[in-house]
């Protein structure tokens, strides 16, 4: 299999210019958006995909930056070598206490890492503001395989919905074994799944006895 940019010190690169593209932006908010994080998270996406095929170089053959609101990511491009990487940004407020952002499905990345050449990277930007300035202090943008799993979780939303614990701590391996994490995400789910059957059932249980109670009233 071709190795991707991940196997070499390009994505470092990467993270180093997207800090910098950041950084040299006078000004992202209003003083009426100051304090919003959502408006700050919006603002840095917008230019993260603005500047994006920029900020690849010579890297990129093709780009996409129009996905739905609810896709698997927000932007995409193809390599030289014909890999294809998709990406999710996600911004994390620096002050804020706790942070637990959806990356995504189980069943999702299952069927995307049929296909050897497809990466699902997360583009992480950890940030602070100062008046109505955005300052990102750590770019993190790896594929999902480099997450460590002793910092993520699966919530219980579809097939099961990967999530990032908190986005506090992100502990990474780089250059870290796609077959080991995804093996490793087959026995997360194996155990998740029989939890979530004993939830379902107590639930069950629960509205059985409702039931018999409601049945056991007369009618006003």
């Amino acid at each position: 299999m071709k190795r991707s940019i991940f196997y070499t010190a390009q994505y470092h690169r990467i993270e180093k210019k997207i800090v910098e593209v950041i950084n040299e932006q006078p000004s992202f908010l209003n003083a009426r958006t100051e304090g919003s994080t959502r408006a700050a998270g919006d603002a840095i996406q917008d230019l993260l995909s603005e500047k994006f095929p920029d900020i690849l170089g010579d890297i990129c053959c093709s780009y996409d930056k129009n996905f739905a609101r609810r896709a698997m990511a927000d932007l995409a491009f193809t390599d030289k070598d014909g890999l294809y990487y998709r990406v999710d940004v996600k911004t994390h407020r620096l002050d804020t206490a706790f942070n637990m952002p959806n990356l995504t499905s189980v069943e999702r990345i299952a069927r995307f890492y049929e296909d050897g050449k497809n990466y699902f990277v997360i583009l992480m930007v950890q940030y602070a503001i100062q008046r109505t300035k955005v300052k990102a202090n750590k770019v993190h943008f790896i594929p999902i395989e480099f997450l460590n799993w002793n910092c993520l979780t699966v919530g219980a939303l579809g097939w099961g919905q990967i999530q990032i614990a908190n986005a506090n701590t992100i502990n990474i391996n780089d250059g870290y074994s796609r077959k080991k994490w995804m093996l490793k995400l087959c026995d997360v789910m194996m155990e998740f799944y029989p939890r979530e059957i004993e939830k379902i059932k107590e639930r069950t249980d629960y509205f059985k006895r409702l039931k018999e109670h409601w049945q056991s009233k007369e009618d006003d």
